[in-house]
């Protein structure tokens, strides 16, 4: 998952792409060029990669994915709070480092899914040289 993020990353797949999901003291999802909830990069499904030891925090990373747990692909999510009902059935890829008061006002969706309409986007994503590979 994160070397496929990174790759993704590094090539600007991300950038533009919009927060198509988002639910208050949840989380905000992204990652799909198609804003649907259904697009990815077209890479294929990825196999899980559960962590005994990393947990759901507030600005924690993970990846999106069908009931399937094998079939995460570009689609991600940012915690606004923490979520153990997630820890071991998610893949985590990141963490937040700095900014965190940016995706604080990232606009919320509406009814039970956080469908947004109109919704913010990401302007330019990078991976900091401190991430270790």
């Amino acid at each position: 998952e994160l070397f496929r993020s990174k790759i993704l990353t590094r090539k600007g797949f991300y950038d533009g792409t919009p927060f198509h999901r988002v639910i208050e003291g949840f989380m905000a999802q992204g990652g799909d060029p198609t804003g649907t909830g259904t697009g990815g990069s077209g890479m294929g499904p990825l196999p899980a990669e559960f962590s005994r030891t990393r947990k759901f925090l507030r600005g924690t990373v993970g990846a999106a994915r069908t009931s399937d747990p094998n079939s995460a692909d570009s689609q991600f999510f940012i915690m606004f709070a923490p979520a153990p009902s997630l820890n071991g059935q998610y893949t985590i890829w990141g963490q937040v480092v700095s900014g965190m008061e940016h995706v604080d006002h990232i606009k919320r969706g509406s009814g039970a899914n956080g469908m947004v309409q109109n919704p913010d986007r990401i302007v330019r994503m990078r991976v900091a040289a401190d991430v270790k590979d």
